[in-house]
């Protein structure tokens, strides 16, 4: 008998039936059915963790209706289990098929909703992305964190607050953003690093550097999650954007982008990351306005964009 793994490959769009032309259920059919789900769920009760129990009963439920919903076939199964083992045989320690697969089904932005509610005026979190690397260089405020990175310049600038409206000084911005190309620094094959940096709010709590105007790009897609977007007629396009995360001592750490206003995608971002309130105006300037910091940008034009942030309490 094949095991997944090495079953022959499988489409991952297997033929569906409708949802609405499964067929009846007999009551005893569908008492047997409740039963093992009954049964499922209570060789959870011993479990010593109370919130491991909470989560198993659920999801057991939850699965469990999701196939008696759909029907689901003994081929379905086969195919949904050779997809995930292909997951894993992609992932390694600089790519995370499953990360991908959460991102591009939503569930990784609606984990940030319930665990960053909204409050009052504290600016909107959004996914992180796999390409978070510890240990940016630091810049000063005004610095250029492109590194030789390819793109348009582009500075930005903004005040981090509180809820009260109060400056916070010493807020650390980590900063980090994909090149006009579309690829972050550590998805080349060499040892560079660029287009990402760390700096600190002035006792102000303003800040400003240099960076690059963003540019759409896709997300890998060259492996099961990727067919699956091909097969459900998606686009693997994220919207341009610009990552941040900012911290500071007694503030809930917050982890967000800014998007290009304007871009194509932003109805359409394959990790559904794009909120209204992180949607930003990128003014662009010839080469000949000159910037005014007094930057040197080597005879070309530029971007100019403001992103005021407010963290919320740390709970």
């Amino acid at each position: 008998m094949n095991t997944p793994s090495d079953r022959p490959h499988e489409p991952c769009h297997p033929t569906a039936r409708p949802l609405d032309a499964a067929p009846s259920v007999s009551p005893e059919q569908a008492r047997r059915e409740q039963d093992l789900v009954d049964r499922v769920v209570a060789s959870f009760d011993n479990t010593g963790s109370p919130r491991l129990r909470q989560l198993m009963r659920a999801l057991v439920q939850h699965l469990h209706t999701f196939v008696r919903e759909v029907r689901l076939t003994e081929q379905e199964w086969s195919t949904a289990v050779g997809f995930l083992t292909e997951c894993g045989h992609i992932t390694d320690d600089k790519r995370q098929e499953f990360v991908l697969l959460s991102d591009v089904l939503g569930v990784s932005m609606q984990t940030i909703a319930v665990n960053n509610e909204a409050i009052g005026d504290a600016t909107a979190s959004t996914v992180f992305g796999p390409f978070f690397v510890d240990g940016s260089p630091r810049i000063e405020t005004g610095g250029d964190l492109t590194f030789g990175a390819k793109g348009q310049p582009c500075r930005v600038q903004g005040t981090v607050r509180d809820l009260t409206g109060r400056p916070v000084p010493g807020a650390r911005l980590e900063v980090w953003e994909a090149d006009e190309d579309g690829l972050y620094d550590v998805q080349y094959r060499d040892e560079r690093v660029a287009a990402r940096a760390h700096l600190f709010t002035g006792d102000d709590g303003r800040y400003s550097f240099w960076g690059l105007t963003p540019t759409p790009y896709p997300i890998p897609h060259d492996g099961p999650v990727g067919r699956l977007l091909e097969a459900a007629g998606r686009s693997p396009i994220r919207a341009s954007h610009l990552h941040f995360m900012v911290s500071a001592p007694g503030l809930r750490t917050l982890v967000t982008h800014i998007f290009v206003d304007g871009c194509d995608y932003l109805d359409r971002d394959s990790v559904f990351g794009v909120e209204d309130s992180l949607v930003k105006d990128f003014v662009q300037h010839s080469a000949q306005e000159p910037p005014p910091d007094g930057h040197d940008l080597a005879g070309r034009s530029w971007a100019s964009v403001d992103f005021d942030i407010v963290l919320a309490p740390a709970e």
